[in-house]
């Protein structure tokens, strides 16, 4: 509360969050104006009460509340004395924007105000599908690390335990324990277990569940990159698809895999383009969400057009939306230069994409570059804390490892699966993952950019990764190259502070101040196995 005064008058201003404008409108300041004449003519007041409005509503209960709180305030001036009595209703806070790629710099991104890369260790894309996976718990451990992303399937695609090898495999539910955008029908017959799909009803209950993911996720920071689509890599996956005309109601669907995801499968596509909008619908509230219109599209017959199409329905359904969602498109596995790009797509998400050269071949297209999927390289930590630095160095935007630790009753990352699993995860490459986000957010990285060419190791094995502020601040990686290896930087002119960090354990194992007088820096690192890191920082 604050009060000013003067000779001749007082003026009492009292900050709120109330307005007596509500959902009538118009009629609703009409009786807050009488119910505030009426109240200073029965106090029989000559002071005038003035009220700055902004678009916060009240009606009902809020009003009836908003009311009183006048009353009291009121009459509190009254015993005060004060001449004039304002308030000052604020607005509401302003709906935070949906993620977006970094005006400053659009090969990162924008998020809740803060520049953001995107780091994370997730579960196998199953935890709205299956409604058996605690999903509170999982986002609270993505928290914990301090991981900010988690990969989403929508449930059009399903998989059998024996998919892949994979151990307690969360894409795979136990029986009846599938859920998905369709609803059941009463008709038996679902290849899965139990009846099989309406296409033409919605799951009430999946799109609850899928909501309250996504804002379980939002309240931990965390974004979800919504995938809508997946090829059938064989028989076994579309065997089990809702949209197979074996299991809905509609018989939609009969063709071969390799067509369903084409613009030559018959009435399916409706009923995707119909999935499209009701997904993208139900979540435009959500700042944490982007789409990725297919995974892995360059397997099962995928074509490029009906990409563009599901691209486009996307568009379309957002055009009457005051915010826009960034759309993703899975490029390839490894590498691959970008040759048409579709100028609706903000993101390229390539697989084990090690070496980054999908990073370095397509930076000029000034969008963000991800690695959303790692794997089949064993179950040991190196590779994959390898290919995330790796990745993140080159000026990559998104590192996603695909974590089997999660699964249904280990939620919080603690499942020790077998060696046959075709991909790592657990704590330690947890937090082997979380020091290289907090090396990266240590810098200022929307200024930054690769720099391949001052920064070189002199005879050695190593593989260099860097980004640069010229003159300011430098994030080297050295893959490889052990026990030791010894950098040849160009720099300007000046006094740096060189700290040496471990990947696998966040310490910084040497620590130094150089001067560069002639433009160069040579820097020796401590001994290491496999990796280090330098974050080297002018003074």
């Amino acid at each position: 509360m604050k009060t000013t005064s003067s000779s001749s008058n007082k003026l009492l201003k009292i900050p709120c969050h109330l307005s007596f404008r509500g959902a009538a409108g118009n009629k609703e300041s009409q009786k807050g104006s009488d119910f505030r004449a009426r109240f200073l003519a029965g106090l029989g007041m000559t002071r005038s009460l003035n009220v700055i409005r902004q678009p916060a509503r009240f009606s009902g209960n809020a009003g009836c509340k908003a009311r009183a709180l006048v009353f009291l305030v009121a009459l509190f001036s009254v015993v005060a004395g004060t001449s004039q009595l304002q308030f000052l209703f604020a607005a509401p806070p302003e709906a935070p924007k949906p993620i977006s790629l970094n005006p400053e710099n659009p090969h990162y991104f924008l998020f809740r105000g803060r520049p953001t890369v995107l780091i994370t260790s997730t579960e196998h894309y199953g935890a709205v599908m299956n409604m058996d996976f605690d999903y509170p718990l999982y986002l609270s451990e993505l928290h914990a690390w301090g991981f900010n992303l988690t990969r989403l399937f929508s449930g059009v695609y399903v998989e059998d335990p024996t998919a892949f090898k994979i151990a307690r495999n969360t894409m795979a539910p136990a029986p009846l324990r599938f859920i998905c955008p369709w609803a059941r029908s009463t008709q038996p017959g679902y290849t899965g277990g139990g009846n099989k799909f309406d296409l033409h009803t919605w799951d009430n209950a999946y799109f609850h569940r899928l909501k309250d993911f996504v804002a379980q996720a939002g309240k931990r920071g965390v974004v979800v990159e919504m995938v809508l689509f997946c090829p059938y890599y064989g028989d076994p996956q579309w065997d089990l698809s809702p949209i197979k005309a074996e299991n809905n109601i509609q018989g939609v669907g009969d063709l071969p895999r390799t067509k369903a995801l084409t613009l030559e499968n018959g009435p399916l596509l409706a009923i995707q383009d119909a999935l499209v909008r009701k997904i993208v619908t139900e979540l435009r509230g959500f700042d944490n969400v982007y789409y990725e219109i297919c995974n892995e599209p360059y397997f099962g017959g995928v074509t490029i057009a009906w990409q563009n199409h599901i691209a486009e329905t996307i568009k379309n359904t957002e055009a009457a939306f005051p915010e826009k969602h960034l759309i993703a498109q899975n490029i390839s596995n490894g590498s691959k230069k970008i040759p048409n790009p579709n100028p609706s797509v903000s993101i390229f998400n390539f697989h084990y994409s090690r070496p980054p050269e999908s990073v370095a071949w397509n930076y000029a297209l000034n969008r963000a570059i991800a690695d959303d999927e790692t794997g089949f390289r064993g179950t040991g930590n190196g590779a994959y804390r390898r290919e995330g630095w790796d990745f993140i160095l080159a000026g990559g935007a998104v590192y996603d490892n695909l974590d089997y630790s999660f699964t249904v009753g280990h939620e919080d990352g603690t499942f020790q699966f077998p060696s046959t699993q075709p991909g790592g995860g657990g704590h330690a490459l947890h937090a082997q993952l979380s020091i290289l986000k907090k090396f990266i957010e240590r810098f200022d990285f929307i200024h930054m950019h690769p720099d391949n060419t001052d920064i070189k190791a002199i005879g050695a094995a190593a593989k260099i990764y860097a980004l640069a502020q010229p003159g300011k601040a430098y994030a080297v990686y050295v893959d490889g190259g052990s026990p030791q290896t010894t950098l040849l930087l160009e720099v300007p002119a000046g006094r740096y502070h060189a700290e040496w960090i471990n990947p696998r354990t966040g310490a910084v194992d040497k620590s130094e101040d150089v001067n560069s007088a002639d433009g160069q820096l040579s820097l020796a690192s401590p001994s290491y196995s496999e990796d280090v890191a330098l974050r080297l920082l002018r003074q």
